[in-house]
């Protein structure tokens, strides 16, 4: 008697709560419309020639790719973004995988407050610590090198990596560890020859994602950079917003190899770390 009242009640909850899905999904495939439309509009721009009336530009060209690589300087940018992005990489996996392990595996009075200034970075926008940061690398001369946009970049890189880190530590039993050290191996052996390799999935993971970030962090990079130290998104807004007169096929054109790293970048990442991992960890970590 129980189970016949309870069936129609279930099923009354699922058609009132039926429009209610409805909406949700027509406003994720209205956007989803919208941003597909914006994306096809900049692709299609950077292959046209003349775009003035009709769905498609007169004709197609590869002209524009070659024009933006030569007027925007492209292969200096790419090399600049590229050294940038593998230092702050590689700084903060060097930096941020041992602080993930002692934060994982070290219980200290102010643990909590630690965590929570490590969420900051993470959490608040760039530009709310952009600028007094700007500011102090001004004043000490760092600014306008790379020195310096690889130091700002460090600042939301290296909390991320050991926010990244710390939950692949906690799923290493720490018996592993007392049974490397029982056969006479000492710290700097054992993080090396045993927690390195059972890490290296998380490791891959924070340095792919720290790569993904850093090539797309704007705030911090305009901020610091100059002409000689910006990265590609750095020169992409200089391109659009800059006064004076530039192709928008062109500029469109430079658009496309930004979005096509990017999304290379990101389904990369995507097939080493589960985000839904990342996102559990923030938000236990102020409670821990």
């Amino acid at each position: 008697m129980t189970a016949t009242i309870a069936a129609p009640a279930g099923r009354r909850l699922l058609r009132k709560g039926r429009p209610g899905a409805w909406f949700v999904w027509a406003a994720v495939a209205f956007f989803l419309l919208n941003l597909a439309a914006l994306i096809l509009s900049v692709v299609v721009n950077s292959f046209g020639t003349r775009w003035f009336d009709g769905w498609l530009p007169e004709s197609f060209t590869t002209a524009w790719y070659a024009g933006a690589w030569d007027e925007f300087a492209l292969g200096e940018v790419l090399s600049v973004t590229l050294q940038i992005t593998l230092i702050v990489v590689a700084l903060s996996l060097l930096i941020g995988v041992p602080a993930g392990y002692a934060l994982a595996r070290r219980d200290f009075p102010g643990k909590r407050v630690v965590m929570f200034l490590l969420l900051l970075p993470v959490l608040l926008p760039p530009i709310t610590y952009g600028i007094p940061l700007a500011t102090v690398l001004y004043k000490v001369h760092l600014a306008g090198t790379m020195t310096g946009v690889i130091a700002a970049n460090l600042v939301p890189a290296l909390p991320f990596v050991i926010l990244v880190m710390t939950p692949f530590v906690e799923q290493i039993d720490t018996n592993v560890e007392s049974a490397a050290r029982m056969c006479g191996a000492r710290t700097r052996q054992v993080f090396a020859r045993v927690l390195v390799p059972l890490l290296l999935p998380g490791i891959l993971a924070a340095g792919i994602l720290v790569l993904v970030r850093t090539v797309a962090m704007f705030e911090l990079t305009f901020l610091v950079a100059d002409a000689d130290s910006q990265t590609l998104i750095v020169a992409l807004y200089s391109a659009a917003f800059t006064p004076g007169i530039r192709a928008a096929q062109a500029i469109d054109a430079m658009a496309v190899i930004y979005m096509a790293l990017s999304a290379l970048l990101l389904l990369v990442a995507l097939m080493f770390v589960n985000p839904t991992q990342i996102v559990a960890q923030v938000r236990e970590a102020p409670s821990e």
